[in-house]
């Protein structure tokens, strides 16, 4: 039960034995950490190399999940907690669990609806979602899928035409986006097998574009709009989100033109950590994008704690990358962390079953969250420290 006396995250098991009382069984697994072979069934080849795959050797990726088998939960025993409250606020946005959905793009190569069905599924738990600027839909679209009250943010990839980016940020602001998240590890996209192999990238395409193609300042820099000459917008697009790696001077280009929290997502380095705070940032996401960026790079969960030692007295820290179990979520709060960003397992749900789909892997994740949280003797997030874990060799 939660602290309010309602049943809780956790009830989604109940649902779910109850259910099988009318020989109704979940429309696909419960083990998140198995929806990536099953989500190759429903998507071509193209789509789920897109998704699955990682930099190089995906030597990055197994290293992230190889970091949180190192870090063990120590359960703690008669600790009252039967009663859990998850609820936390991160960044000024109120959220049921320290969990929201990461910025994945080109979510139409996953399922149609792509962002609209999961705006929806996030809404209707009150998770927050992250909107990539490579998005499938407008920034409009998926407000109203969403409703005025679903909490949003909008992650920016920095396009390097200053007129561009500031209206792009003027309409995300308008349209009810609270938080803007920058990453800034993907100035450029790296050595991907699996998309090179197959020779794809759905930018080429014109997937992905609604949130340039649908801008005033993007359009009014083209000699014919999009649904005209959409190879032309594309490569417009392409070079100008691509290819140049920004620096730390230029942080103010964006407090200027947001007026909500700001993080910088692609942290590893606590001396970049202390370059974000010196900057004036609100919070920063320890990440190394899923493994999809640099090949044989640190585990983020690694990363993390010399980040929090580093600055967490000063900003806001998430994690990001390798999460897909409710004791994943306690050991990156456990290191430090106020929230972490899902990827990879809601578009896996996406691929399975649209708008459902999205909503079945978070009810579970958070239900394995809520019930783990407790059975290792916690009652609310709050209460985990470096000294809920056993690190192994």
């Amino acid at each position: 039960m939660s602290e309010a006396g309602r049943p809780g995250f956790g009830n989604y098991q109940n649902e779910i034995y109850l259910d099988g009382l009318g020989g109704r069984v979940p429309p696909f697994t419960t083990d998140l950490t198995a929806l990536g072979a099953s989500a190759r069934d429903h998507l071509g080849p193209g789509a789920f190399g897109y998704v699955a795959g990682s930099a190089g050797s995906g030597a990055t990726h197994r290293a992230n999940r190889e970091a949180f088998d190192r870090h063990r939960l120590v359960p703690r025993m008669l600790t009252g907690a039967s009663a859990r409250d998850l609820n936390t606020t991160v960044l000024g946005t109120a959220m049921p669990a320290p969990v929201a959905l990461a910025p994945v793009g080109v979510q139409s190569i996953i399922h149609p609806d792509g962002e609209l069905a999961t705006a929806r599924a996030a809404a209707s738990l009150g998770v927050p979602t992250v909107l990539s600027t490579a998005a499938s839909h407008t920034l409009e679209e998926v407000a109203e899928a969403a409703g005025p009250e679903a909490p949003r943010w909008f992650q920016l990839y920095w396009p390097q035409d200053d007129e561009v980016c500031a209206s792009i940020l003027r309409r995300a602001r308008e349209a009810g986006f609270t938080t803007l998240v920058v990453t800034l590890d993907t100035w450029t996209l790296a050595w991907r097998p699996r998309d090179l192999d197959q020779s794809y990238l759905p930018f080429l395409r014109g997937i992905g574009t609604a949130v340039p193609f649908s801008d005033p300042a993007f359009r009014a820099g083209l000699a014919k709009p999009p649904e005209e000459d959409p190879d032309a917008a594309v490569l417009r697009w392409v070079s100008m989100f691509t290819g140049a790696d920004r620096t730390w001077d230029r942080l103010p280009f964006l407090r200027e033109h947001w007026d909500g929290p700001i993080a910088l997502k692609g942290i590893l380095h606590p001396d970049d950590a202390r370059r974000a705070v010196d900057a004036g940032v609100d919070g920063v996401v320890v990440s190394n994008h899923g493994g999809r960026q640099v090949d044989g790079a640190v585990a983020a969960l690694d990363a993390l704690p010399d980040v929090v030692r580093a600055v967490g007295d000063s900003v806001e820290i998430l994690f990001d990358s390798g999460i897909r179990t409710g004791s994943d979520v306690l050991k990156a709060l456990a290191l430090g962390a106020r929230a972490v960003l899902l990827g990879r397992p809601y578009a896996y749900g996406l691929a399975h079953g649209g708008e459902d789909g999205v909503r079945h892997v978070l009810r579970s994740l958070l239900a394995d969250l809520d019930l783990t949280l407790g059975l290792s003797g916690h009652r609310t997030p709050a209460d985990l420290t470096p000294d809920s874990l056993h690190r192994t060799a």
